[in-house]
């Protein structure tokens, strides 16, 4: 049986055996008994342009890159947006205003308003069963998500930002060294 995780960050425990996905942070995007999906939200690229997304990637939040989102399809576009006014047939909800967008329509055909974006490369996902295995071996921490985790300025330390914000013993490993044999 499953719990869960969609709208939620899994961080990767130190050391993930996995190398996509060390000190990754990502959010899921849904979670059901079929299987899960996410993206990673700490892993920008140098791609700052993609033909025929121009408007797209203007709405983009700083950093206004492309995001690697994880090992799976890392040909299929992804993008997460806020939304006032979506338009049913245009997007997918995660939460009330946030969700992924059908980037194959222009940003104002998808909503009334659409605020800040953030477009990944490929995507995190499990088969039925699979991260639900993952988590209770202890390969991954579940943590509730802010809205502004997913538009974070500063990526590359939005892995030890979220550990810091949590209560107790949890918020120590924010200052686990990169390599644990250095410790």
């Amino acid at each position: 049986m499953y719990a869960t995780t969609r709208g939620m960050l899994l961080l990767a425990t130190p050391p993930l055996d996995d190398p996509n996905f060390d000190r990754s942070v990502v959010y899921m995007m849904e979670h059901s008994g079929e299987g899960a999906v996410g993206v990673v939200l700490n892993q920008p690229t140098d791609e700052s342009s993609i033909d025929g997304l121009e408007r797209w990637m203007e709405l983009s939040a700083p950093p206004a890159v492309v995001f690697n989102g994880g090992p799976v399809q890392f040909d299929a576009l992804i993008a997460i947006a806020e939304l006032r006014g979506p338009r049913d047939d245009a997007w997918s909800a995660i939460l009330a205003d946030l969700g992924s967008v059908d980037l194959g329509r222009d940003p104002i055909d998808v909503a009334d308003e659409v605020g800040r974006v953030r477009l990944f490369r490929g995507y995190a996902g499990w088969a039925a069963g699979q991260l639900d295995g993952e988590i209770a071996a202890g390969a991954w921490m579940v943590f509730d998500a802010l809205r502004d985790d997913v538009f974070h300025p500063d990526p590359e330390d939005l892995w030890r930002l979220v550990l810091r914000r949590q209560h107790g013993r949890v918020s120590w490993l924010a200052n686990a060294p990169d390599d644990l044999s250095m410790n």
